[in-house]
């Protein structure tokens, strides 16, 4: 079976900075995949060659079964790939609805350069609608992106991710800044997805990652130290050593 994200000798520097270091990963489809180490491991930068915004120095970026590794984002985009960002990425003016309706025109290949466009699209209203009741969004429609809550702009950026139907999404930290409360509500909505589209997780939320994770890369220096299960990435030593510390999951 095609893999929906092969990843062969993925290489990257900076300088003297070795910031992805002959990375290989396989993540079948259906499956939720966690990358997780140490603050500057690497994995954002990891994210960004896959989705194109870091053209990456060596190696092969393959997305079912296809490299992309020469495509601009948006290429990549229209061939299944989204993202969501550490910060999210919003129109803050514009209400939750109206995000997610340009998101919607934009994959059925509309001029999106006038919000009265994407106002005007039955559809894409219709269909916005519904990736907002996906995502527990419904009853902030009509609410301006700058006078929501941190967690709601997180759920919001995954609708939007969603509108463009991947069938690959990487997510860049989607508990970050998130209350206890706003992160369980994140876990449950995202197991909801696991599945439907292959995920890519980078996180810091430990237990987030074992509830959600098929299975887990620990990077460290941009070097995949370990890739296994939950249960075989907490009773693996030299993840202990080089990331989860003598019982502290801190980061």
């Amino acid at each position: 079976m095609t893999a929906a994200l092969e990843l062969r000798g993925l290489r990257k520097r900076f300088g003297g900075l070795t910031a992805t270091d002959d990375v290989n990963l396989s993540v079948p489809e259906g499956a939720l995949h966690a990358l997780i180490g140490p603050n500057g491991a690497g994995k954002t930068t990891l994210i960004n060659q896959v989705a194109g915004e870091l053209r990456h120095d060596a190696g092969a970026i393959l997305v079912g079964g296809v490299d992309v590794g020469a495509l601009p984002p948006w290429e990549r985009v229209r061939r299944g790939l989204a993202r969501t960002f550490q910060i999210a990425q919003l129109l803050p003016d514009e209400s939750a609805r109206d995000n997610v309706a340009l998101a919607v025109q934009a994959r059925q290949g509309h001029s999106f350069r006038f919000f009265a466009d994407a106002r005007r699209n039955g559809d894409g209203n219709t269909q916005a609608a519904q990736l907002l009741e996906e995502v527990g969004l419904s009853a902030c429609a009509g609410t301006r992106v700058a006078d929501l809550a941190q967690g709601e702009r997180k759920q919001l950026e995954l609708a939007v991710a969603l509108a463009t139907r991947p069938s690959l999404l990487l997510l860049d930290e989607p508990m970050a800044g998130l209350s206890p409360v706003e992160s369980q509500a994140m876990v449950a909505l995202l197991r909801q997805l696991k599945g439907k589209v292959t995920i890519v997780l980078v996180e810091h939320d430990m237990d987030a990652v074992f509830a959600l994770a098929d299975r887990i890369s620990v990077l460290v220096y941009g070097r995949v130290v370990a890739s296994g299960t939950a249960d075989e990435i907490r009773s693996d030593p030299a993840v202990r050593t080089a990331y989860l510390g003598s019982g502290d999951e801190a980061c």
